[in-house]
């Protein structure tokens, strides 16, 4: 007979006890490499959302800067149908010609930007949002609630969902009391 089956059949004990932190040792360390690959695979999983996610965001924003550029074309278009004098009886048949293709270039353009997710926001009487309006400035005004946008000198626009531009817009404030200051009006 062996040492070792001597040590096993040894009835003191002294085996069982001599491997008894060896087994405490190997459970914590078994703990601690489980502890670690759940991590690892936790991180693995934040890494391909993340990727999943940048990889989205490149393809529906890719083209941010040229949608920019665009939407300032789409801004002088509507300048110009704008500054065209309204229609009236008799004018020749070329301008009223020239303003209705323009004006269906114009909604072609819209239709086709709205395809490809760059949409146009109409801000006029919505209560001004500074994350999606660029106040230039303050109007007086009784017929529009305090904070109220009264005139948009552009458009806003986003692209899929995402602010492209600000709307450049005027907002109403209350007018002054009579003989009275800016701290009458505000309270």
């Amino acid at each position: 007979m062996s040492s070792r089956d001597a040590a096993v059949a040894d009835p003191s004990g002294e085996l069982a006890a001599s491997t008894a932190p060896d087994d405490v040792a190997n459970n914590k360390l078994a703990a601690d490499y489980r502890d670690r690959w759940m991590r690892a695979e936790a991180d693995m999983a934040n890494v391909r959302t993340r990727a999943r996610r940048d990889v989205e965001d490149a393809r529906l924003y890719a083209v941010q800067k040229f949608a920019t550029d665009v939407v300032d074309g789409v801004e002088n278009l509507r300048r110009g149908l704008d500054s065209l004098p309204p229609q009236v009886p008799g004018e020749p048949p070329i301008v009223a010609d020239l303003r209705d293709g323009f004006s269906g270039i114009e909604r072609n353009f819209l239709a086709l930007l709205k395809r490809n997710g760059i949409e146009r926001e109409e801000p006029l009487g919505v209560p001004f949002d500074a994350n999606r309006h660029q106040a230039v400035s303050e109007q007086e005004s009784t017929a529009a609630p305090t904070g109220t946008i009264v005139h948009a000198l552009s458009a806003g626009w986003t692209l899929n969902g995402r602010l492209l531009r600000p709307a450049m817009v005027v907002v109403a404030k209350a007018p002054l009391p009579p003989n009275g200051t800016a701290d009458d009006a505000r309270s």
